[in-house]
């Protein structure tokens, strides 16, 4: 006897008519302005932020569904080290192994969270991947006339960073604590993409053109939940590059320290790609000292809107803040020992 499968009908969330209701009111702020150079410049800055981001987006949602269907939990968890700190160390490093920007982690780091990865290996992997990588390192030598000891001290200097918070992060929230209801069981798979199966599924049937489709519906699934967040993000990164002009950041050249402390909020505001924000922050080489650049370019990767938009579907908002305050004070003391401790000539 046949059985009979019922589908449910998909609720509408509080959340969807927040986005359609943001989506409508900038719709009409483009079609009254439309001709203001003010608008037409925030649309520009807009547009590129998202363009920019969405192709390596799409590329973390497409390794996030592969990592669902290809790699089994039991897998992963055998070939992870013993010992916590072992695995943050290891995860810390992905991003030589996944050269992933700050755009396309998040999707990876939820896939790895389904798969059972620990929760402190998962955070230095998202703060570690987007600048503990070839291409950030390359890029950053070519913008600062290569120069390969600042690609170095960058690489070196994220690295650290992304294992302390990792561990850190662990000790405040052990166990799966730190992440919101529904990503804190690794086995219950339940996605906007209607699949509901586990790894026995998937691993029965990843050598067929089955695996390859489920793999592309949960990179589907994963590219629309993170999209809505980038949109969001990249406006109001947008709204911040209008409006402040680089000139008015000449006032703080004088203190190093509200320099980096300028430079940081700067970073965490223009929500930059990482394989993009060498080049921005080389633009500020005779208005800015070279710590307050290396601020931008250390924190951006690790902090800024849209990713602390992306998180709130993986942890929970307490977690988001204490991340946020452990990675901005960890970047603040790391560049400031950079600036005091390391002779100009030396960078």
């Amino acid at each position: 006897m046949r059985s009979v499968t019922t589908v449910s009908r998909p609720s509408i969330k509080w959340g969807t008519l927040f986005e359609l209701l943001f989506l409508a009111c900038s719709l009409c702020m483009f079609l009254i302005a439309g001709k203001n150079p003010v608008v037409t410049s925030f649309a520009t800055v807009f547009s590129g932020i998202v363009l920019e981001a969405l192709p390596f987006m799409l590329l973390g949602s497409l390794a996030g569904g592969l990592i669902e269907v290809y790699i089994s939990r039991d897998r992963l968890i055998s070939r992870l080290p013993a010992k916590t700190w072992q695995t943050v160390l290891a995860a810390a490093a992905l991003g030589f192994v996944c050269p992933v920007c700050e755009c396309a982690v998040v999707p990876v780091a939820k896939r790895l969270l389904g798969k059972g990865l620990p929760v402190p290996a998962v955070v230095a992997f998202l703060l570690g991947a987007p600048l503990v990588n070839p291409i950030v390192g390359i890029s950053t030598a070519v913008a600062y006339s290569f120069n390969g000891s600042v690609a170095l001290l960058r690489l070196v200097a994220g690295y650290v960073i992304a294992v302390g918070a990792g561990l850190v992060m662990g000790r405040l929230y052990p166990g799966r604590s730190a992440l919101i209801v529904d990503k804190a069981e690794p086995h219950n798979h339940s996605h906007s993409c209607g699949c509901k199966h586990g790894d026995s599924y998937h691993l029965k049937s990843h050598h067929s053109r089955q695996g390859l489709m489920n793999a592309f519906r949960h990179a589907s699934a994963d590219f629309i939940e993170v999209g809505q967040f980038l949109v969001i993000g990249a406006f109001i990164a947008a709204l911040f590059q209008t409006v402040i002009s680089r000139q008015s950041l000449a006032q703080f050249t004088s203190n190093p320290v509200s320099a980096i402390l300028v430079m940081m909020a700067l970073a965490v505001a223009l929500n930059i790609c990482s394989e993009a924000d060498a080049f921005v922050a080389a633009s500020f080489r005779f208005v800015m000292p070279f710590s307050a650049q290396f601020a931008f370019m250390l924190l951006g990767p690790m902090l800024d809107i849209k990713l602390v938009l992306m998180y709130t579907g993986m942890f929970r908002r307490k977690a988001i803040g204490a991340l946020s305050a452990c990675v901005f004070i960890m970047v603040f003391i790391a560049v400031c020992c950079i600036h005091y401790l390391i002779p100009a000539g030396a960078r």
